[in-house]
């Protein structure tokens, strides 16, 4: 099934808001054989949205339109889809009091304009939002269905997940059995990994596909499966998902779609480990992504953020003659950031950084993008790496970050 999207609002066109519903749904909808097929970025303005509903409709039969459904004058669109399709507004009491409640709960004062988005079509089905003030529309005309959701990504997240697109599936069934499998790889470029595996890629049946999908020092390989037999497509898929998983080897450090800090913190609860980051370039970014993860306190100590020369060498031991002689990015510096992390944080599995995020610092030697990383593992001696990374500042802290917490996975391993 293909899903015609549209994103309606004046500040995606100018750069002030960035759509992420569309990506948010599709990740969402792949593993059960859905697709969006087409996406439109509209101004929220009658002739605009009526032109995109009617080409959306004359290719899809779902679509799902987000955003200009707020309670101010320049949000048009529920007023317009409800002409679109004949209606016409009436009060709905079941909202008013979803609205009533959102607002008591947070502790604000229902005023008139927010009370105004209990106006409903009179021809649609509502579907109550539990996570916001803006109700969810869904029309049907001629066996196709057009969704209208609230544009902030947390409600169109939340209530597609929990509501719409399970209502979907009910309206659309498959006959088709749909299975997945993903492994997470590092280690290769993309181009270099599919040189690898070109024999058996080719050697794929018909009914299963491999989906190259890479991200910042990682490569996520999904195989989906799709046959009308469920049990057959489930046992193939396993199979040859352990054919690809045994022919990548140790490049493969999960079999399983999970972030790298994830995959950490599950290795490190599983072997009852303890972790830390002393951290200079990435600032602190790879405790923030390991304890961003839910469960992280099981397993996490605690990061050293030792940004200047003289923090590493207070609390971390690092020796100033080292700094003096080969700098603070170097590898003997980064194995002592680790090593003092180790013994700072009473942790089992120490991972550092120091390098150059720019945009200035760098030199014809180092680079802006230079990262020397350290890790450390309690009774094991303390090795040391040093990258290079591309891109602006964000760019590089991130993948130092990723890159670091999959060299702890390694450790660990």
């Amino acid at each position: 099934m293909k899903i015609s999207f549209i994103a309606i609002g004046t500040e995606l066109l100018i750069g002030q808001v960035t759509d992420t519903n569309s990506g948010a749904i599709a990740r969402h909808i792949a593993p059960y054989g859905w697709e969006i097929n087409d996406i439109q970025v509209i101004d929220d303005n009658e002739p605009d949205i009526i032109r995109a509903v009617e080409r959306a409709l004359a290719t899809s039969d779902v679509v799902v339109t987000t955003g200009g459904l707020g309670p101010t004058s320049d949000d048009i669109t529920k007023h317009v889809l409800t002409r679109f399709f004949g209606g016409r507004l009436v009060e709905s009491p079941e909202v008013l009091e979803n609205i009533r409640r959102i607002f008591n709960k947070r502790g604000f004062d229902l005023n008139r304009l927010t009370s105004l988005q209990a106006m409903v079509p009179d021809n649609c089905t509502v579907i109550q939002n539990r996570v916001g003030t803006a109700p969810i529309m869904w029309w049907e005309r001629d066996g196709k269905v057009l969704v209208s959701m609230p544009g902030v990504p947390f409600e169109t997240e939340t209530m597609w997940k929990e509501e719409v697109f399970p209502r979907l599936l009910r309206r659309f069934p498959s006959d088709m059995a749909i299975a997945h499998a993903t492994l997470l790889v590092t280690d290769y470029t993309e181009s270099a990994l599919a040189e690898y595996i070109a024999d058996f890629e080719r050697d794929l049946p018909e009914y299963l596909h491999l989906a190259y999908l890479p991200k910042q020092g990682t490569i996520r390989l999904r195989l989906d499966g799709k046959h009308p037999d469920a049990d057959f497509i489930t046992l193939e898929v396993k199979r040859y998902a352990a054919m690809l998983a045994q022919l990548l080897g140790p490049a493969v450090i999960a079999e399983r779609d999970a972030s790298p800090a994830e995959i950490l913190i599950d290795l490190a609860r599983e072997k009852g480990l303890k972790i830390a980051s002393a951290e200079s370039c990435t600032g602190g970014n790879i405790a923030h992504a390991i304890t961003a993860v839910p469960g992280a306190s099981d397993v996490f100590n605690g990061a050293v953020v030792s940004y200047s020369n003289q923090v590493k060498i207070s609390l971390l031991h690092v020796d100033p003659a080292t700094i003096d002689s080969l700098g603070a990015v170097s590898e003997p510096v980064a194995a002592m950031m680790a090593a003092g992390a180790l013994e700072a944080c009473g942790a089992d599995v120490a991972v550092s950084t120091s390098g150059i995020a720019g945009p200035g610092g760098g030199s014809a030697e180092k680079p802006v993008g230079t990262v020397c990383m350290g890790v450390a593992v309690k009774g094991r001696a303390t090795e040391s790496y040093t990258f290079r990374f591309a891109g602006d500042r964000n760019r590089i802290i991130d993948s130092a970050t990723r890159r670091a917490i999959i060299l702890a996975i390694k450790a660990i391993r």
